[in-house]
């Protein structure tokens, strides 16, 4: 079985390394690893993808991090079988391949670059959404009214405003526009964990190449 663990520990040298070997003294394999975000006061946020074998439960991942000092576990879930980690810059060299759909390949490689459940390409038609592309197990919204459309920049999705179906309240979600104000990358979690405000930004930053590439234009260097 494969987890997800969100964890929170010092910003120094050395502390990357004690958690990988409290992981592994627990029995957990780590597929791979990504620093999500830098805190002020001296942390760093890291996601790891973990395997564990047959028997082994993801309470022994959370255990071991936790006997490290000063480290904290913000979330631990399953990740889907078969996933896969993606880097920003692979999503950026797979949209360049295929500049004329690089929107689309963006929202299929969006759920591994953020290790999110799901990933949607969302537009308005007569104030009711439509979904051009999907990518996981995203929940159902085809021909809703939501609140969120127009997006005029990133944002996150708030489920609490009476718009959504059950399928989406357990859900966390941001998204950001996509050359208009009607068409927007949207990103989810079912259950979490939270999505950072450097994640929004990472998908503003790729939404924006998505857009660039798809024009065959130069981003203008600064002065």
């Amino acid at each position: 079985m494969s987890y997800l663990l969100r964890v929170v520990l010092p910003d120094a040298p050395g502390s990357l390394g004690a958690v990988a070997s409290a992981i592994g003294a627990a029995g957990g394999d780590i597929v791979g690893v990504d620093v999500v975000e830098h805190r002020s006061g001296g942390q760093a946020v890291d996601d790891f993808l973990v395997d564990l074998p047959p028997g082994r439960l993801p309470d022994s991942l959370v255990s071991a991090c936790r006997s490290v000092a000063d480290v904290t576990v913000e979330f631990v879930g399953h990740y889907s079988p078969g996933a896969h980690l993606h880097r920003d810059l692979e999503a950026v060299e797979a949209m360049t391949a295929d500049p004329h759909h690089a929107a689309d390949t963006l929202v299929d490689l969006v759920p591994g670059v953020f290790r999110s459940g799901w990933a949607l390409l969302v537009s308005q038609d007569n104030g009711r959404l439509v979904v051009e592309r999907t990518a996981g197990g995203a929940p159902e919204s085809l021909g809703q009214v939501v609140p969120w459309l127009p997006m005029p920049g990133p944002a996150r999705i708030h489920t609490d405003d009476g718009w959504a179906p059950d399928s989406w309240h357990d859900v966390v979600a941001v998204g950001t526009p996509l050359e208009v104000p009607t068409r927007a990358i949207v990103l989810g979690r079912d259950g979490g964990p939270g999505i950072l405000d450097s994640e929004l930004a990472r998908l503003t930053h790729l939404a924006a190449l998505a857009s660039v590439i798809r024009n065959g234009t130069r981003p203008t260097a600064p002065a």
